[in-house]
Parts: C-alpha cells; sequence; structure tokens
C-alpha cells in the first residue's frame, strides 16, 4: 500500500475542532505521521452551503494525495462529513476515508435518564446523514433528544473566548431546556465543542456525561489500517492553516509547541 516507514495520516477541519482528533489518534496510533490542514480562511464550514463545502472538501484531500501521498484521510468536521463524504469516496475508491458524525450511539449506553442533548452546528442537524443516524438509533425507544444548534459557537472557540462572558451568555440560554428536563449525557455534535467542555460543565451545574468522537475514529482507523500501522513510525505531526489560528491554542489542545504553516495552495 504504501513505500514511506510510516502510516500517513491526513486531517482537515475548518480550524482548532479537529486537533481534538489528531489528539486521540496520536494516543491510539502514536507513530503515525500526521498532516493536518486547519481551514480557517473558510471557517465556519457550519454556516456554509453544501456546495462550498464540497469544493473546500475536495481540494484539501487533493493537497494531502498529490503532496503528501497519504495512506487514510479523516474528515475532523460533522458538517463536512455530512456535505462530502460520500463525493470524496467517490472520487478517492482507494483511500481509507473516515467521516465524523454524533455520538449519539455512545451516548444511548451511558445515559440514566434517557434525555440526551445534541449540540451541533446548524447544518449538521439539519443534514440528512445526522437525521438518517437518529432515526436509525433512536426508533422506537424511550429516549427523548433536545437537539439545539449552536450558531457562533465555534467562532468564539477560534477567538479563544471559551470561557468569556459572552460565551457562557450563549451556553446558558442554548443549555436552559437542557438543564430544565434532566439531561444528563449531552453529545458534542461538532470537533470544536470538547475545547469548550469546562464552560458547559460549569453552565450545566451537575454531573453529566459529555460525549466526543475523537477515540471513536482513531480505533475506527486501527479497524481499517491495521496491518499497515508499523512500530517504527516517525510519530510527526504537521499543521497548516489556510487563514489566521490560534497557535496558543493548538499548543493548549495537543500538549506540546508545534509550528503551524501558512497555507496559500487552498
Amino acid at each position: 500500500m504504501k513505500q514511506q516507514n510510516s502510516l500517513r495520516i491526513g486531517v482537515f477541519d475548518s480550524g482548532l475542532g479537529g486537533l481534538t482528533i489528531v489528539r486521540a489518534i496520536t494516543k491510539l496510533i502514536p507513530n503515525s505521521e500526521i498532516f493536518y490542514i486547519a481551514d480557517t480562511a473558510n471557517a465556519p464550514y457550519g454556516e456554509k452551503s453544501y456546495e462550498q463545502i464540497r469544493e473546500y472538501s475536495l481540494k484539501i484531500t487533493k493537497y494531502f494525495v498529490d503532496n503528501y501521498s497519504i495512506d487514510a484521510l479523516v474528515v475532523a468536521c460533522n458538517t463536512a462529513t455530512s456535505a462530502s463524504i460520500t463525493l470524496l469516496r467517490e472520487n478517492y475508491p482507494n483511500l481509507t476515508i473516515v467521516g465524523t458524525e454524533p455520538g449519539v450511539k455512545p451516548a444511548l449506553k451511558v445515559t440514566k435518564s434517557k434525555k440526551i442533548g445534541v449540540m451541533a452546528t446548524p447544518a449538521t442537524l439539519a443534514g440528512q446523514k445526522y437525521q438518517s443516524l437518529v432515526d436509525r438509533l433512536c426508533t422506537d425507544k424511550d429516549i427523548k433528544l433536545f437537539e439545539q444548534a449552536c450558531p457562533g459557537l465555534v467562532e468564539q472557540i477560534e477567538a479563544g473566548e471559551v470561557l468569556s462572558n459572552k460565551t457562557l451568555a450563549m451556553l446558558e440560554e442554548w443549555l436552559a431546556p437542557m438543564k430544565e428536563a434532566g439531561v444528563d449525557t449531552i453529545v458534542l455534535g461538532c470537533t470544536h465543542y470538547p475545547i469548550a467542555s469546562e464552560a458547559i460543565k460549569r453552565v450545566m451545574k451537575r454531573d453529566l456525561k459529555l460525549i466526543e468522537t475523537g477515540e471513536a475514529i482513531a480505533r475506527r482507523l486501527i479497524t481499517l489500517l491495521g496491518d499497515y500501522i508499523e512500530s517504527n513510525g516517525s510519530g510527526d505531526i504537521h499543521i497548516f492553516a489556510t487563514g489566521k489560528i490560534d497557535k496558543k491554542a493548538v499548543e493548549q489542545i495537543l500538549g506540546k509547541s508545534i509550528k503551524v504553516h501558512r497555507l496559500e495552495y487552498l
């Protein structure tokens, strides 16, 4: 499948959020070489049309394949997965491609109140992929979902304003129905949202489980690429941004300092 010494994985998102998935991959597949693109010039994806998102996704995937001969691609964005993963698989049939979807299934396993909150971008909640997921998993189950679109939260996170008064006020309004209903599990349906976990817990003021998908994606890669995962890979992480990015936040998410390269190609 490949000639290089380490497994090469391309990962992309509109900004910082996908780094929560990179963090999980580095823990479970530490010898993989990761190439990450934060498409901040076109962020946020959640408020773009599907046609635009497909265009961005195709350009990024082509860049990864042409320049780094990646073995696998992770679409580290729920919205981009909904909009473009079928198209990407059609265009790159020989490339292992893993998408991201809200963690409704693991939420069903841990909820005790059977009341589950789902926080996501407007595009994710409106997408056919999410609706099909809910129909498949929640039909005929005594589960009540509290779905909440969170327009503007990605921008607050990208700006480093996770615990600002404005962000907390936004969360107070969005989470009020969940709080009142006794929701005990919240699905973080955007890869950015785990970065705001502390703020969400502060607003909810109760013991609850927050479901993110980074580890599940890493395990899916292991299942699909197990034969190609070697013990002597480089473990390097290469980060590119198409626009502005909070480099301090990158360091905080990954737990170490990594140079961010400006990518003009896209």
